[in-house]
């Protein structure tokens, strides 16, 4: 049998073993050659009677990771093109069937008449996780990093290759459910709680117990395939079900606000394809698939989310012929909370830290902030005792900068003031070996300037971290103008060493997210003092597909924050680079109210003790002096302003060449601030719409609001040429 991606033997038993080895992918994924493979090994099967059943295990350590999503991105626009060259209605028909092709090899599997066993020995995912369920059988090793699931959702999508049929069809609704819309991926154990597994054997074991399941007796026939299958939950129409489909409708409303086709797509599946056979059901399913596969949202969120993410965190960016940096000591200066985050990612993905602070009860302090997040992962069952004491090891604490001597990157994490970093980047370079580099880690203040203070500029480069550090997933890295390719490809390194994904940005006061972001923040403060309902602005924020409000997010990173990173620019840019509105209102909370946010359980709402539900603080209403009706507040605007600032903020990136990637401002804007993930970032927004109808939104905006959401220079000009981001700007190794 002649297979690119598998290999085929069969036994004295009759017990053949098909083993999927992709010989170039360090993981097995789906394309269009495994379909053709397992369509050509189905058929191998039933064509020789010495076959009995068929094991289909990995050579990898994972089973498979799911579908190649670039092939699924390139069906999109082989459609687009399809369109042009046979019309709308022969390229639906084409794209129908190229859509479902894998999903008929698996109903081939399934029915073909002789039992095959899945024997998933780690990660089994999408459509990896689909072969699995066509198959008659599945037997899972204990390996403790073993997880299966469906979480094409993540990325716009659902699974296509009958997930939402046989999922609901083997398990409770509720939990078929949850599992699809979540994108849950499942332990060992939990998988065969809801019947998806069948056993979990000792790893060593794992195909001889699949083989032996085999010769115990495998039905080759999948019990919804008999006459008289009845749904684990009942029926559909049944008091079970309408205790079961109302809400889940709702709770999908709630939680997506309807911004995703593809969780939209999952309740239509289920939903309709119970109610019919399973060839029925999974045509169903293909039609909606298809379908969504068309839509921008999908097509966004698969080059933003797995296409882009991907690359940017393989190094997409790293300086080519800079050797691979070896980074076995980092040096943090700064024991506070992004400090002692640092240092604990640092030591997490093994390397040793030297935390240096004023004195060593501080750099303790920051110590124990390890120690917390280690123990909280002790208690959840995700790490030993022994795991954290060897993390604490790693961390050495000092007040003494002359112990940084051995490192091999130093990150300096103090208070944002100049001549602080000033302070501590000489003193640092004083005990540094002359190869090391020097990173900032700053949200605002521009990274040039701060070099000013290095005696090697061209090893200063700026790291930009997120807080909480250990949960954020994206670093920003800052070019200053004097920055070299080493600074940069050490910084990548590290960035790709604690497993978060970089971009490269230029210089600027705030850099990219922190413009963009800062925008979002402020259209919501200019929102208040006109007297717009607090909490509307947030829940309307919320409907526009951010994952938090801008008041709520404010109140997170800290009100008082925003004042100082205000009073500075006002101080180094002039008055009018800000917005006075916005600056009484700050000033209100911060300095005459004391409200600094979330940290003193109060900001723009109260946090009452005990965990119980925030209010919007009632004195917001007597400041203003007023406050407008919600039922005549013009709701889309409210969604318009918010998203069209923070995107309108980022094309002015782009023009100032701050980005000089669209895809780094893309993944940029959703890790870093959960920009509308439907939308696939802040640039994609604009080109899923198109530039003209996009500035046309800027300019009806501005004639009631203001000069800030005047389009810039670059915007007209795309807009007359109908030129997109994406079209315009070539991907680039380096910021220029």
């Amino acid at each position: 049998m002649n297979l690119k991606n598998f290999t085929w033997s069969v036994d004295a038993d009759g017990i053949a073993l098909l083993t999927w080895d992709m010989k170039d992918k360090s993981m097995n994924v789906i394309d269009e050659s495994v379909g053709h493979d397992l369509n050509a090994a189905i058929d191998g099967a039933v064509a020789d009677p010495a076959v009995k059943g068929v094991v289909i295990a990995s050579a990898k350590d994972t089973f498979s990771a799911g579908a190649d999503l670039t092939m699924l991105e390139g069906l999109g626009k082989t459609f687009r093109e399809a369109i042009k060259a046979k019309g709308p209605e022969a390229a639906m028909v084409d794209f129908f069937e190229q859509s479902r092709s894998y999903s008929l090899v698996l109903r081939k599997l399934e029915t073909c008449g002789k039992p095959f066993v899945a024997a998933i020995n780690g990660m089994c995912l999408g459509g990896g996780f689909e072969i699995a369920l066509a198959c008659h059988a599945r037997v899972a090793s204990d390996n403790p990093k073993l997880r299966v699931g469906l979480p094409e959702v993540k990325v716009g999508l659902f699974p296509g290759a009958g997930g939402t049929q046989r999922v609901p069809r083997m398990a409770d609704i509720q939990s078929a459910l949850q599992m699809l819309l979540k994108g849950d991926q499942l332990k060992a154990d939990r998988a065969k709680a809801m019947n998806l597994i069948d056993d979990v054997v000792p790893a060593a074991n794992l195909v001889e117990a699949a083989k032996a399941r085999l010769k115990a007796g495998v039905d080759p026939v999948k019990p919804w395939d008999k006459p008289k299958f009845k749904l684990p939950s009942g029926p559909i129409y049944s008091a079970g079900g309408m205790m079961v489909w109302p809400p889940a409708s709702a709770l999908y409303r709630k939680e997506t606000y309807d911004n995703y086709p593809g969780a939209r797509a999952i309740l239509s599946c289920v939903y309709e394809g119970l109610l019919v056979p399973m060839d029925t059901a999974l045509r169903i399913e293909s039609r909606y698939f298809a379908h969504v596969l068309r839509q921008p949202q999908a097509q966004a969120m698969i080059r933003s989310l797995f296409v882009s993410m991907g690359a940017l965190a393989k190094g997409l960016r790293r300086p080519a012929g800079v050797p691979a940096s070896q980074l076995k000591t980092v040096g943090v200066i700064g024991a506070g909370f992004m400090g002692a985050g640092i240092a604990y990612v640092s030591a997490q993905a093994g390397m040793d830290v030297v935390l240096v602070d004023r004195d060593v009860e501080a750099a303790e302090k920051g110590k124990a902030y390890s120690h917390k997040l280690m123990t909280d992962q002790v208690n959840k069952g995700r790490a030993t005792s022994a795991q954290r004491e060897a993390l604490l090891a790693k961390i050495t604490t000092t007040a003494d900068f002359a112990d940084l001597k051995d490192v091999d990157l130093v990150i300096e994490a103090v208070f944002e003031d100049p001549a602080v970093k000033a302070d501590v980047i000489r003193k640092a370079e004083a005990a540094i070996r002359p190869d090391v580099v020097f990173a900032s880690n700053t949200s605002t203040l521009p990274i040039t300037g701060l070099a000013e203070s290095s005696v090697r500029p061209d090893q200063f480069i700026g790291i930009h971290f997120f807080s909480p550090v250990d949960k954020m997933m994206l670093v920003e890295t800052i070019l200053a103008e004097k920055t070299g390719d080493k600074a940069l490809a050490v910084a990548l390194d590290y960035v790709k060493a604690i497993r978060k994904t970089p971009i490269v940005v230029n210089d600027t006061r705030g850099f990219y997210v922190n413009r963009c972001v800062g925008n979002y923040i402020k259209e919501a403060h200019l929102m208040v003092m006109e007297g717009v309902p607090p909490v509307m602005i947030d829940n309307l924020a919320k409907q526009a597909g951010m994952p938090v409000g801008p008041l709520t997010l404010n109140d997170e990173v800290a009100i008082d924050l925003g004042l100082k990173i205000l009073k500075a620019t006002k101080a180094q840019v002039g008055a009018q680079s800000v917005d006075p509105q916005q600056e009484k209102l700050l000033t209100f909370l911060v300095e005459q109210e004391g409200r600094v946010g979330k940290k003193a359980q109060k900001g723009f709402y109260d946090y009452p003790a005990g965990g119980k539900k925030k209010t919007i603080w009632p004195g917001l209403k007597a400041f203003v002096g007023m406050q407008q009706d919600p039922d005549t507040v013009d709701r889309q605007e409210i969604i318009d302003r918010l998203l069209v600032t923070t995107a309108l903020e980022a094309a002015r990136c782009v023009e100032e060449g701050v980005v000089t990637d669209p895809r780094e401002a893309d993944v940029g804007s959703i890790l870093g601030f959960g920009f509308a993930p439907w939308s696939g970032g802040t640039l994609s927004y604009i080109d899923s719409m198109g530039a003209k109808a996009f500035v046309a939104k800027c300019d009806a905006l501005a004639s009631k609001f203001g000069d800030r959401f005047t389009p810039n220079a670059l915007l007209r000009e795309m807009a007359a040429s109908g030129e997109t981001f994406y079209g315009r700007m070539a991907p680039k190794k380096a910021a220029a």
